[in-house]
């Protein structure tokens, strides 16, 4: 997995972020929008394991009980400049498997967490248990 060095601005988001980004009846939606946008024009880039898609599309279909808003969502993510994916290879599955159990993590939330703990970046997101229990592993950017 590549590495990135500290002077770049990189921030792992998770799918809880982007899926308010995406939603705009979402509670976070406006301060998630503000947030991105001045880090984005703040020149940050931002990454996310492959399993965003599936999540987004899950959620934005969950959520708004529209299929095709969740596949434009995915659509969008997908080509989001300044949003890197990262793939999920065996090592980093075998370290977000560690994590979720020495963390108590979801499954999917370790994936996350697996991605900023080996990039050495912090992880964006509003899920407040992912947040608490990563913080012995990864640095967390709140947003204001």
């Amino acid at each position: 997995m590549t590495q990135y060095s500290a002077s770049e601005h990189f921030l792992v988001v998770d799918a809880s972020v982007w899926v308010s980004r995406l939603v705009p009846q979402d509670e976070f939606h406006d301060k998630v929008t503000a947030f991105l946008e001045n880090q984005r024009n703040d020149g940050a880039q931002f990454i996310s394991p492959t399993l965003l898609l599936a999540e987004v599309g899950g959620a934005v279909s969950r959520r708004t009980k529209d299929p095709d808003l969740a596949k434009k969502a995915v659509d969008q993510l997908q080509n989001l400049p300044g949003l890197r994916l990262v793939q999920m290879e065996d090592d980093l599955i075998q370290q977000a498997a560690q994590l979720a159990a020495e963390l108590s993590l979801r499954g999917a939330n370790s994936v996350y967490v697996a991605v900023a703990h080996q990039l050495h970046l912090p992880l964006v997101t509003l899920d407040i248990e992912q947040r608490e229990r990563s913080l012995p592993k990864v640095a967390v950017q709140t947003i204001p």
